[in-house]
């Protein structure tokens, strides 16, 4: 390696200027795990190309494997990964439910719910269905949870196969087919608690199987094969030609899942209050059945009944109860008829390998399912929330390998580029489902080209961004990517409320992943780190009347940002208090502000602040050592975990604008759920930027900072720049590929 060894002359305000330009001839920025295959369509809808690699190195990984949605025996089709879609696939017909929606019937309140009415985590989350688990943990809270159920025709026998969320003991799980019709809904046997049309029913529990007639209960006498993959936490039943034929027919089935009574040999019954064996939230139907297949579900509705205020949107958000995808399911169980939920299956189909993918969604609000990397259990752990202000490690209580995310499709189709890509982060006490069937994702998303909204689950509802719900933000997208064609150019982020601080969290960490932001009510958690947003610009949404973020805390904010010399633009609501955006769900001024930025790869000016004590290794979510074309910046005292650079570029021949005067006017926006909203809009922007002679020179400002590279060629600069630098110790510059 050659050095050269210059001492820089002192401006009268710098503590000491030394630097030592190092010309080196490797990349070593954002490696990552070069032993595990990648995927490409993954990666090309990512900043991939762009050295170093904008974002943590969790975004660029290959996915992992989950056991749950692999196949093994006669088993082949790829699982649809959307919630509530069935399709055709390799000879099989497969059904995929929603994550997380195991509620059961609408009844009574049990009040040792974690989220039930006296859980204040989730107030704008509230589940339709009122059955809890038993607390022994073998349940897990989430023993019944449906994930898939598969249907493939054999030579003597119809295969099916269920897979569950959570497979603790097996033989505390149960599930019923109702296979073929009959003229009038039958009770399904064996304690279930439901009636549908059905002309026999099975039903599995652990290894076991029994057929029953549906026209008087009976029992068939029949050898059905059962088998337990408790690894991929599936359960394969095969029923013989001797006591159902399908033959090519078209034939009418529904399913339903709930837990074991191993004493009696039926279905574990609810009771009011939930104890060690007990299930607790029961409904006057008696249901025990807390899952069922094959459902429709309503969207989250935002209308002039969704409430203005804290207190009535949590009352409304109780009444309506859609976001775990589970009202229809929780109200069909409350009154015991669960006709409505089946599927016909065309053997036909399924003989001559059909393929059929007419009952997956291409666009519009949809759930999918992904697997990450990272398990701490199985089901819904609430001891493991993350509390209010959480600064630290956090699980989050949606501890399991498969989680749920929220898109937003648009109806236009991709772009040659592909299309964009908006973060819209859920609030606190909401979950992933915050934004579904909202002209707020819809407007995001039909903006110009067209743009992907999510929203990832967080891990739950309280984790501010940090720890494992920030790693969750980062492979929802990596997910997307693997399915969508992206542009990874055009990036901007969203969020209300905690989502908002999560825009201003995530953006402060990965400036050069996102062109703007929007936080709607809500204020920067990482103030020191706002510098690092100078290629940025910031829209905010302000309610005056705030009980949350309030105006005094907001206005830190703004003026964080003014001091910081950022662009922004910040429409005050004086009638609004915290829920109001929310619940009024019209943001065309946003919609236009976000519009079709792209990221700003190569800036002349780049302000990046560090901060260690955000990081955190276990969840592969460690913020890169610098943005844009300066990387690898090592701190002079690392116990101090903190450091920023100010570097500006001549070699590009564009000096940067400086802030223009402060603008305001005031305008009232309408359109939304509620009547038309006042507001003050205060916007500062920057001058015009100039073309000035390009140069081969770069000016420095550092703090706590003793090396760092830069890209000569993105910045504009040979091999032998002239380097200024104004710092408080002696720096080393290292140029990439000199």
């Amino acid at each position: 390696m050659i050095k050269f060894l210059n001492v820089w002359k002192v401006r009268p305000f710098a503590l000491f200027v030394f630097a030592v330009l190092s010309i080196q001839g490797c990349r070593e920025n954002n490696k990552i795990n070069e032993n595990q295959s990648i995927d490409v369509d993954q990666l090309a809808g990512l900043p991939s190309n762009i050295i170093p690699r904008p974002g943590p190195p969790i975004l660029y990984a290959p996915p992992p494997v989950a056991p749950q949605l692999s196949n093994t025996g006669v088993w082949n089709a790829q699982p649809i990964l959307i919630s509530g879609a069935t399709a055709y696939r390799s000879g099989e017909f497969i059904y995929q439910d929603w994550l997380f929606d195991d509620h059961g019937a609408a009844g009574t309140q049990d009040f040792t719910d974690p989220q039930g009415l006296g859980s204040t985590s989730y107030i704008f989350s509230r589940k339709a269905g009122t059955l809890t688990y038993p607390t022994n943990s073998a349940y897990a809270n989430n023993a019944a949870d449906l994930v898939e159920l598969r249907v493939r025709a054999l030579n003597n026998a119809t295969a099916f196969r269920l897979t569950l969320n959570t497979m603790m003991e097996p033989e505390l799980s149960a599930f019923t087919l109702a296979i073929g019709a009959s003229d009038e809904p039958v009770d399904w046997p064996l304690g279930a608690g439901v009636r549908s049309p059905a002309a026999i029913f099975v039903t599995v529990h652990g290894n076991e199987a029994v057929a029953h007639k549906a026209s008087d209960l009976t029992v068939i006498e029949a050898d059905i094969t059962v088998n337990v993959d408790r690894v991929r936490r599936q359960i394969e039943v095969r029923v013989p030609h001797g006591i159902w034929r399908p033959g090519r027919g078209k034939v009418r089935l529904a399913a339903g899942v709930g837990l074991w009574d191993l004493e009696s040999g039926q279905y574990l019954q609810p009771g009011l209050i939930a104890n060690d064996t007990t299930p607790g939230g029961a409904a006057i139907s008696g249901a025990a059945l807390y899952n069922v297949a094959f459902r429709e579900e309503p969207m989250p509705q935002f209308t002039a009944k969704s409430g203005r205020t804290i207190v009535d949107a949590a009352a409304q958000a109780l009444a309506e109860a859609h976001f775990w995808r589970e009202r229809a399911q929780a109200d069909a169980l409350s009154s015991g008829d669960i006709s409505a939920f089946y599927a016909v299956v065309d053997f036909a189909k399924l003989m001559d390998s059909i393929t059929d993918e007419s009952g997956v969604p291409l666009t519009g609000h949809m759930n999918r399912i992904f697997a990450s990397r990272f398990e701490y259990g199985q089901g819904v752990d609430y001891a493991r929330q993350c509390g209010i202000g959480t600064t630290g490690e956090c699980d989050g209580p949606l501890i399991g390998q498969l989680q749920p995310y929220a898109i937003y499709v648009p109806r236009t189709p991709p772009s040659v580029e592909g299309y964009g890509l908006t973060l819209l982060l859920h609030a606190l006490s909401a979950n992933f489902n915050q934004y579904l069937g909202s002209r707020h994702a819809e407007q995001y998303g039909e903006r110009g080209r067209g743009s992907i909204v999510i929203t990832p689950a967080a891990r739950g509802p309280d984790g501010f961004y940090i720890d494992m719900a920030e790693a969750d933000v980062f492979e929802v997208w990596a997910d997307v990517a693997r399915h969508y064609k992206l542009d990874p150019e055009w990036v901007a982020m969203s969020g209300i409320s905690m989502g908002g601080i999560g825009s201003f969290r995530l953006a402060s960490r990965y400036p050069d992943l996102f062109a703007r932001i929007a936080p709607v009510v809500a204020t920067t958690p990482v103030e020191h780190l706002v510098a690092s947003m100078h290629n940025v610009p910031v829209m905010m949404w302000v309610s005056v009347l705030d009980e949350l973020q309030s105006l005094p805390l907001t206005e830190l904010t703004v003026q964080a940002l003014d001091s910081a010399g950022l662009r922004y633009d910040v429409l005050s609501f004086p009638t609004w208090d915290h829920l109001s955006p929310s619940t009024y769900d019209y943001y065309p001024q946003a919609t236009e502000f976000l519009g079709e930025h792209l990221v700003e790869r190569n800036p002349a000016r780049v302000r990046y602040a560090i901060d260690r004590s955000q990081d955190s290794p276990r969840a592969g979510v460690v913020a890169p050592s610098g943005a844009y074309w300066v990387s690898n910046i090592v701190l002079n005292d690392e116990q101090l975990l903190t450091g920023e650079i100010d570097i500006v570029t001549e070699g590009l021949g564009v000096a940067q604008g400086e802030p223009a005067p402060l603008s305001s006017n005031v305008g009232v926006l309408s359109g939304g759920s509620h009547e038309p909203a006042p507001y003050v809009r205060r916007q500062r922007g920057w001058s015009s930027s100039t073309a000035i002679p390009p140069t081969d020179r770069v000016h420095i400002k550092a703090r706590n900072v003793k090396y760092l590279q830069i890209d000569p060629t993105r910045a504009g600069l040979s091999c032998f720049p002239d380097i200024r630098i104004e710092a408080d110790g002696p720096v080393e510059v290292g140029l990439i590929g000199c």
